[in-house]
């Protein structure tokens, strides 16, 4: 317990559950919140290299992190802190593909907090000089649009190029296929989905910090809110960078090639946990409640965008939950929903449904 009466975890399986009645909700209403998440299981192989090289043409098929067959459907509910319902397996650490870019903002919401970004509106290379960012189109790229991602950065990373991803968030409205050409607008005017930007990010982070993300994660987040050891943060076996004259791992923000976190649904609800108690933990600011509203505060260009945070704006993703609902999203239903109006968090595993299991849950609050 905090000092004001809020209910926190201890270490590993040190977690309270209350039977859902003394939490507010209906416990055959989450039974068939879980029935309907094990009955929507996702298809395909388990083991994902199938699915990653079949995602791009070569010679950006290749896979150049490790991967992880994935275990069954899992999830569980939290409401004021308390596990109401739960399913599967919930210690066993899987992949979780883009929901790492929200693991990404926190770092670089750490660097702000610390003052080692002074300004999210700075030009990245007045603290980044490894050559990303030279002029003319990339020296107008600025933290802010980094994270937005509406930084529009033109090259290469780690052997493969920014326009593998270029029409990635247009497909769907009938533009031109993703991986063929678009002529790049000035930063901070369109939004893309491009994940060699945001592994961009990561090597920008790396150079702010000076030493590996995972370990500023671990000493700075996950260890202050009793998280498990069994998470991790995998790179590219071509991710290295020298920074300070030390060579360094980058790591990247999804799956796409391989990598990214590894984490178990119960170390996913940690940090769920601690958004939804804005930044704070037992106590504790862990990350400052100011960058938790500036990560929330939807993006110029797409509303339902935040600082690598997926927003619920008009109830536009999730329709059951309220518009302050917000999320971090990967391939394959790992989804962390943070639902502050209703003092919940739902993370799902592996679920088709996502929409359809957020519904049932939140019809469950009495």
């Amino acid at each position: 317990m905090s000092k004001q009466g809020l209910y926190y975890p201890g270490p590993d399986d040190a977690w309270a559950r209350r039977p859902p009645a003394e939490l507010g909700m209906s416990a055959d209403a989450l039974r068939e919140a879980i029935e309907h998440a094990r009955s929507r299981e996702i298809g395909g192989p388990r083991d994902p290299r199938p699915l990653l090289t079949a995602f791009e043409k070569p010679p950006y098929n290749k896979i150049l992190g490790p991967t992880r067959e994935r275990g069954d459907t899992s999830g569980l509910v939290l409401r004021h802190g308390y596990i109401a319902a739960e399913w599967g397996d919930p210690a066993r650490a899987d992949m979780t593909f883009s929901a790492t870019k929200s693991y990404l903002s926190l770092v670089a919401g750490l660097a702000w907090d610390a003052g080692r970004i002074r300004d999210v509106h700075d030009f990245v290379r007045e603290t980044v000089k490894d050559g990303c960012f030279e002029p003319p189109h990339n020296s107008e790229i600025t933290w802010h649009h980094l994270l937005q991602q509406t930084s529009e950065w033109e090259g290469t990373l780690f052997g493969i190029p920014d326009l593998v991803d270029r029409n990635r968030s247009l497909g769907e409205a009938g533009g031109a296929a993703k991986g063929t050409h678009r002529d790049l607008r000035a930063p901070g005017t369109f939004w893309e989905y491009n994940d060699v930007r945001i592994n961009l990010l990561g090597v920008a982070l790396l150079h702010v910090w000076g030493e590996p993300l995972p370990d500023v994660l671990k000493r700075h987040v996950m260890d202050p809110i009793d998280a498990s050891s069994e998470w991790q943060w995998h790179g590219y076996r071509n991710s290295w960078v020298e920074v300070n004259g030390k060579r360094m791992q980058s790591v990247p923000g999804g799956a796409h090639w391989g990598g990214g976190i590894w984490i178990s649904t119960f170390d996913h609800a940690r940090i769920g946990y601690l958004l939804l108690r804005r930044g704070a933990w037992a106590g504790r600011q862990i990350v400052s409640r100011e960058w938790i509203e500036r990560s929330t505060t939807p993006c110029e260009v797409n509303r339902t965008y935040g600082y690598m945070w997926w927003l619920n704006t008009d109830r536009m993703l999730y329709p059951a939950a309220s518009p302050a609902s917000f999320a971090a999203q990967g391939a394959g239903g790992n989804v962390v929903l943070i639902e502050p109006e209703h003092d919940l968090v739902v993370v799902t595993r592996w679920v088709s449904d996502v929409a359809g299991v957020i519904e049932r849950v939140v019809a469950a609050i009495a």
